[in-house]
């Protein structure tokens, strides 16, 4: 079963648990979380990691998975803010899949935890100039460089510039067709 599927099963069940009982208990413990698990490097058995170490995981806002449950968000505790992977989730899953002989999944996850941080108008834009013959070679650099500078995501600047090269030998860049 995948994290997604047992997420969902994990909220029905609350869902079910909830209205077979008028009173609910929410006591959830806060757990602090850490970046690594004691020292020790994340591999395949430690998949997937929010079910095997769930104090390693938590919410942009710092929550604990035991605190994202129905009763804080139909309180307002939660939001929509707080369902959002962090970059350090997504470093310990690209760990597991490194240190599990899968290098171009931790690969993505270095991407993806790059792409945090960018905000989702600017991200929808930057991936809409990847489209064939939507960009200039210089629009695709000003992004890499955009990338390096303001974000700090050294992986998908080198993939915007790559992207330039390529689509300059495909012929894909604005103009082009």
């Amino acid at each position: 079963m995948s994290e997604i599927d047992d997420l969902v099963a994990k909220v029905a069940r609350e869902l079910g648990a909830q209205s077979n009982s008028s009173s609910t208990n929410s006591s959830a413990t806060s757990t602090s979380s850490t970046s690594s698990n004691n020292g020790e490097e994340l591999g395949a058995k430690d998949y997937p990691l929010y079910s095997k170490h769930p104090e390693l995981v938590h919410s942009p806002s710092g929550k604990s998975l035991d605190e994202i449950t129905i009763d804080n968000v139909l309180s307002g505790a939660v939001d929509s803010k707080d369902l959002r992977i962090t970059p350090d989730t997504l470093r310990l899953q690209g760990e597991i899949a490194s240190n599990a002989g899968r290098p171009a999944i931790q690969k993505n996850m270095q991407r993806a935890a790059e792409l945090t941080s960018i905000p989702d108008e600017r991200l929808l834009e930057m991936y809409n100039s990847l489209r064939p013959y939507r960009s200039t070679k210089q629009e695709l650099l000003d992004i890499s460089q955009e990338l390096l500078d303001k974000y700090n995501a050294k992986v998908c600047s080198n993939w915007f510039k790559e992207a330039a090269e390529n689509y300059e030998k495909q012929k894909k860049l604005k103009g082009d067709n």
